[in-house]
């Protein structure tokens, strides 16, 4: 479905505005549903159903010959209209919405990759994708090559003629670098490589990689998009024969990694409010890394939408606004972070981040943990000891900095 509440009548001066596309909260809203289709429900009803019935035998195989709705794992209503309204959002052809974002993940490289492939990866990604690109993805004979993106001409040298695939997030977890997509794609593209962009820590609010040449974007929705921490999902948005394509492969019999429609209402409901959320988010992390910035426990700060961060131009270019992404170091390192951390009673120690709640981690605490389960952890080309992952939340920014504030003391 793609229907659209109908614009009233217009004349004379409001002539224009009445033609002229929705706008980005409009369409978080209202985009890919009626509620004349539904009853007259508000709200998209939740479609809890395993399998479908037809009224002929000839019905039910023409929906089998067009890949139609037969079984739950491939369709189900709640979850097509979120998944045309991410798409949408996104400025993509078509969207995929999957169990989580590790699914979409996973989802997108097994069905673009096959053995004999190469996908070139940014350095630096997520604790799980890195350890599907390290040991995941080299089990079924694909090659990973690692790169330094924040070079692009570093991808020249990294491509081949079996490179199928450009993979890197922006803003990067848990650095809070900036990578340019735009400067990436040219590259990518003039040599038919396709490029995937892991946008979870901006969202479709501030940032949609497809307006600066990417091919892909890939979500965690279980962060900024749900924004409310009681869901897990992932989505990938693209062209839709690329669509079509991981989901007759991945979804059917590769990963049947399938959403449940009560999640995908729990995502629609939390996407209504995203543009409203992510201005609050980005306001309280502004006033979070400008404090710390000049705070004299601090030793460094990254957060693309201050002056001092190295990626500020490129941000300010690709993103409308920061997100509540940010992190820092202390002076004191591994042991400061572990005792600020103890201190502090606003932010939970958890290690998702978007939801309303202000989270915080320190990945060197979790690797070493995690060696001790798995001595190959490691942690992230480019994050120190002294890392800490701050996500910030929707929380009176006051209230937020006195609580760094007291943490910070003495240390």
């Amino acid at each position: 479905m793609t229907k659209q509440h109908a614009s009233p009548p217009a004349s004379g001066a409001n002539s224009r505005r009445a033609n002229a596309p929705l706008g980005f909260t409009t369409r978080a809203i209202h985009h890919a549903y009626d509620p004349s289709d539904h009853h007259g429900a508000v709200a998209p009803p939740v479609y809890f159903t395993s399998t479908y019935a037809f009224d002929s035998v000839a019905e039910n195989e023409a929906a089998a010959a067009q890949g139609g709705m037969l079984y739950a794992r491939e369709y189900n209503p709640t979850t097509a209209i979120l998944e045309a309204r991410l798409a949408n959002l996104e400025g993509a052809e078509a969207g995929l919405a999957l169990a989580t974002g590790m699914a979409a993940i996973g989802t997108l490289m097994l069905g673009l990759l096959s053995q004999g492939d190469e996908v070139v990866v940014h350095r630096t990604l997520y604790t799980n994708t890195m350890a599907l690109t390290e040991t995941g993805l080299p089990r079924f004979g694909i090659k990973v090559v690692p790169v330094d993106l924040a070079d692009p001409s570093n991808l020249d040298a990294a491509a081949t003629d079996r490179t199928r695939l450009v993979y890197f997030e922006t803003p990067v977890n848990p650095l809070s670098d900036v990578l340019d997509i735009a400067a990436i794609a040219a590259r990518a593209n003039a040599r038919g490589i396709q490029v995937a962009v892991d946008s979870t820590f901006a969202s479709p609010a501030l940032q949609r990689p497809i307006e600066h040449g990417a091919d892909i974007v890939v979500h965690s929705l279980t962060k900024y998009i749900s924004g409310h921490g009681d869901v897990l999902g992932g989505a990938v948005m693209g062209r839709k024969a690329t669509i079509a394509r991981l989901h007759s492969h991945g979804i059917r019999y590769l990963t049947g990694a399938t959403m449940s429609p009560m999640a995908a209402a729990l995502i629609l409901r939390g996407l209504k409010t995203l543009p409203l959320r992510m201005e609050r988010h980005g306001h309280n992390a502004l006033a979070i890394a400008t404090m710390l910035q000049g705070h004299p426990a601090v030793r460094w700060v990254s957060y693309p939408q201050l002056p001092s961060h190295p990626g500020h131009a490129i941000a300010r270019r690709q993103m409308s606004a920061g997100s509540g992404m940010l992190a820092f170091g202390l002076h004191t390192g591994f042991d400061g972070a572990r005792r600020l951390m103890d201190r502090l009673s606003l932010f939970g120690r958890a290690v998702s981040l978007g939801d309303a709640e202000s989270l915080i981690m320190h990945p060197a605490s979790l690797n070493r943990a995690r060696r001790s389960i798995h001595p190959e952890a490691h942690l992230a080309d480019g994050v120190g000891e002294d890392l800490i992952r701050l996500s910030a939340g929707l929380e009176d920014a006051a209230d937020l900095l006195d609580d760094l504030f007291q943490g910070l003391d003495g240390l």
